[in-house]
């Protein structure tokens, strides 16, 4: 198809991969079944990210702090309310883009590095209330024993529920990323000024993707508690921030499933190193300073310009 539009081709290796994802619980161990849902959850959450880093050129610092709200929420509605349970799961992506949209309102009147700054202070009080307010968030200890609902109570029926929700994310994201609103966004990305000058509204087209964007980390907040049946502060920590803002980098933060990738990476390396040093974010640190050094355009980067170099030619042409 044209260019921003839907190119129907690419879809045929997700839809193999979706299709082998979904024949692999009753064939491989319980464990992997769950480590394949934790890359599931922590690459919607990265590429929610993604959205405004990578494709928006948006300073978002503290992105988990939307991933605990939505966490917290649909756990605060499950243990505190008698509302139907998929109240709390639909709430939870709202409140988080509510909390977006609040955030965002303030940090967008400043620009890049001073954005990330306020953004990161404003998430860093709210994780403060979440970690002290013992009566309501449960403190430092959080929330444990969240009642799941019984259709998704085993290992293979909460893969399959957060699978089903993480296609349904990443297809969404993909519709948005080549619509005419995410091409506006690309273009803001690379030259802001420009774009002000043909009349574009600059910081309410950020607005929205700082909204899109934490919506998808309440969902992918949401999908945490179907999987873990807790939640605690540490969700809405920078460390955690800085960690999904490092899977998008590793990943190809210029590109679409980049941050999935690089969310598998990170996940691996944490469940499968750890087992053997502690020490596994040292190797971390290795593989992204060779990364910077030889790959700076991230993992899926280098492999999307070995499969169309002649598309990497043509934007360098344009860019001189």
């Amino acid at each position: 198809m044209s260019k921003g539009g839907i190119n129907l081709k690419t879809f045929w290796p997700a839809i193999a991969i979706a299709v082998i994802l979904f024949f692999l619980p009753p064939i491989i161990p319980r464990f992997y079944t769950y480590i394949l849902a934790v890359i599931f959850v922590t690459s919607l959450l990265a590429m929610s990210l993604n959205l405004c880093v990578g494709h928006g050129g948006i300073f978002q610092f503290h992105h988990a702090v939307f991933y605990g709200v939505g966490a917290y929420t649909v756990a605060l509605f499950l243990t505190k309310t008698s509302l139907p349970r998929g109240v709390g799961f639909i709430a939870g992506p709202i409140i988080a883009a509510i909390f977006g949209l609040l955030i965002g309102w303030f940090c967008i009147r400043l620009t890049k590095l001073y954005f990330g700054m306020l953004q990161i202070s404003l998430g860093s009080l709210v994780w403060a209330i979440v970690f002290r307010w013992y009566g309501f968030t449960g403190g430092d200890d959080g929330i444990h024993g969240i009642p799941i609902p019984e259709f998704i109570d085993s290992t293979n029926s909460r893969y399959y529920f957060i699978l089903i929700f993480f296609i349904i994310s990443l297809f969404v994201l993909y519709l948005i990323f080549k619509s005419p609103f995410g091409t506006t966004l690309q273009a803001i990305r690379d030259n802001p000024e420009r774009c002000e000058a043909i009349g574009i509204n600059v910081k309410r087209h950020q607005l929205v993707a700082i909204v899109i964007a934490t919506f998808f980390a309440g969902v992918a907040g949401v999908l945490f508690v179907v999987l873990e049946g807790s939640v605690f502060p540490d969700l809405l920590f920078w460390v955690l921030s800085l960690e999904v803002f490092i899977m998008c980098l590793l990943g190809g933060w210029f590109t679409f499933a980049g941050p999935v990738l690089g969310a598998a990476i990170t996940v691996s390396l944490r469940t499968f190193v750890g087992v053997y040093t502690e020490y596994w974010t040292l190797i971390l640190g290795v593989i992204l300073i060779l990364l910077i050094f030889f790959l700076p355009e991230g993992v899926m980067g280098f492999i999307l310009d070995k499969i169309n170099p002649e598309k990497k030619e043509i934007i360098e042409k344009d860019d001189e």
